[in-house]
């Protein structure tokens, strides 16, 4: 996914331009910091206090200069209007954000407005579209034919969330006016991986292979998630 997001960055604005990155719902701080260590000065969203406590740990152990361009923010990416002047960013990220959302489109239309035109947004979302191949693949038979008519699921964590469809964020992200630009997949042969799977010793061939798949049909139309790029007008 990063790579993805990188491409996207640098196939949208120059090369060297300093951009402002809101990440909302950023967790620990992973892509807020691989953005700041690039250059850009991000502003990062979260209402988990023990992610917001290992974001801030892992930014104190960054040189100062890496520090000076990130600020935590701990709150709920909904009150984005109340930190935030319209149009104050060059990207906006929400990834792992909208399957807690019971009704995102009130959410995605106030991170348009973050957006300054031709500002990127980038999406990742659980694939409504795939939700039977996970446990298919595992042999949950039961768990698959109930996953063909739904776009609710159980995560990981035990939780009942929900997926999106790639032809409603389609409509929902022109209605926002930050239209579709890009889209991938994510996850596409790896997802039955255990949480807690070694890192395997081809790791560059096995991301290779992702990478490919990930923009390519059919294969990116079956990956567990799927990463949304819009550009606002």
């Amino acid at each position: 996914m990063a790579r993805q997001l990188d491409e996207q960055i640098a196939g949208r604005f120059p090369v060297g331009q300093r951009l402002r990155v809101l990440d909302v719902g950023m967790g620990q701080g992973t892509q807020a910091l691989r953005l700041a260590r690039a250059g850009h000065k991000v502003t990062g969203v979260e209402q988990d206090s023990t992610m917001v406590a290992a974001a801030r740990e892992a930014l104190a152990t960054e040189p100062e200069g890496i520090r000076s361009r990130v600020r935590l923010v701990e709150g709920d990416g909904r009150d984005t209007g109340v930190h935030f002047l319209p149009g104050s960013f060059d990207v906006v990220l929400c990834h792992g954000v909208l399957m807690y959302v019971e009704e995102p489109d009130a959410l995605l239309a106030g991170l348009a407005r973050m957006l300054a035109p031709g500002g990127l947004l980038s999406l990742l979302v659980r694939n409504g579209d795939a939700l039977a191949m996970r446990p298919g693949l595992t042999g949950d038979w039961a768990g698959a034919l109930a996953s063909f008519d739904t776009i609710g699921y159980t995560n990981r964590l035990g939780l009942d969330v929900r997926a999106d469809r790639l032809d409603t964020l389609t409509g929902t992200l022109a209605g926002i006016g930050a239209p579709l630009y890009a889209w991938y997949g994510v996850r596409v042969f790896t997802d039955t991986a255990a949480d807690d799977a070694a890192v395997p010793d081809d790791l560059e061939a096995l991301l290779a292979v992702e990478e490919r798949a990930g923009r390519t049909d059919p294969y990116r139309g079956v990956a567990a998630l799927l990463h949304l790029c819009g550009v606002r007008g």
